[in-house]
């Protein structure tokens, strides 16, 4: 039996505890009030440490797993959702850092050396996923540092990092589109409690009018609605939530495809072969193979 902890409702988050410094070091476990559907004006670098469940970054739904790492830029809507059992707590699920354009802006003004961080932080707009095993061990190894260091040594582990960051070509872009300008208070929290409620329902049978009458809107509405804030009509979202935990399957059992589709909230296989390579540009036993061969060659490092 797994559980999602229905967390508080997000918001803009205010970091107003710089103090002076150039960056924001975090750690925190699961559950945490940190961990909510939220956006906020800095950049995240955020890397798991324990669990596995769903992510959410803009329009993007996917999966992580220990050493799982993400770059998110500002304003970018985003949460990692843990899939743990009934009773189970992880003490220290994630680190991040946390910073600004301005410490970029102000450095790139007086080292030269920095301007070859630009298209990284360009690509964080849409959100980030590293994919390289070395780099990913050698990214905890300084954030590692980052967390053990104050002052000008924290800072230059924390240039080395986004250097070695830079100079990644195994990533993937993550969001369709570009950060909108934040949504006010209400609009955030409705947002929130929608996809709080379509992620623990999706692989039943889930209607678009029931989600509508939770939240007291009409189905017209609520339908408007939430394609605009999530960019995802009702049915594309549950669909790609859907194939999101296929591929987790597919992954980590041997559960035949035909269980996996129904395990995955999908009616009949027909429309789940359908709609995983509308979306994957592949077949479900295909991807299995891919995931497979993936794990051979990081095994080879």
């Amino acid at each position: 039996m797994t559980r999602t902890v229905r967390v508080p409702d997000p918001s803009f988050e205010l970091m107003d505890d710089h103090e002076g410094h150039s960056l924001i070091y975090r750690q925190h476990g699961f559950p945490c009030p940190l961990v909510r559907w939220h956006f906020h004006k800095e950049y995240e670098l955020h890397l798991i440490v324990a669990s596995s469940g769903k992510v959410f970054i803009g329009d993007y739904i996917g999966n992580f797993s220990p050493d799982s790492l993400f770059l998110t830029g500002p304003n970018l809507p985003h949460n990692w959702i843990s899939q743990a059992a009934e009773g189970e707590d992880f003490a220290e699920r994630d680190m991040l850092v946390n910073f600004t354009d301005k410490v970029l802006d102000r450095g790139i003004a007086v080292f030269d050396e920095l301007k070859s961080l630009a298209p990284l932080l360009a690509r964080a707009q849409f959100g980030i996923e590293f994919r390289d095993p070395r780099c990913i061990r050698e990214a905890r190894q300084l954030l590692q540092k980052i967390a053990d260091s104050q002052g000008a040594t924290r800072l230059g582990h924390f240039f080395i990092l986004l250097e070695l960051l830079a100079a990644s070509e195994d990533y993937q872009l993550l969001s369709g589109r570009l950060p909108t300008q934040p949504a006010d208070e209400l609009h955030v929290d409705r947002i929130n409690r929608a996809v709080d409620y379509i992620f623990q329902r999706y692989a039943q049978d889930l209607s678009q009018e029931e989600v509508a009458e939770y939240l007291g809107m009409t189905p017209t509405y609520f339908s408007r609605f939430f394609k605009h804030a999530t960019g995802r009509g009702f049915v594309e979202f549950v669909n790609r939530l859907r194939v999101s935990k296929s591929c987790e399957l597919l992954s980590k059992s041997d559960m035949p495809v035909t269980e996996i589709c129904f395990e995955s909230g999908f009616s009949n296989i027909s429309n789940f072969n359908r709609r995983f390579h509308a979306l994957k540009g592949m077949t479900p036993s295909d991807y299995r193979k891919q995931v497979a061969q993936r794990l051979t060659e990081q095994n080879l490092y």
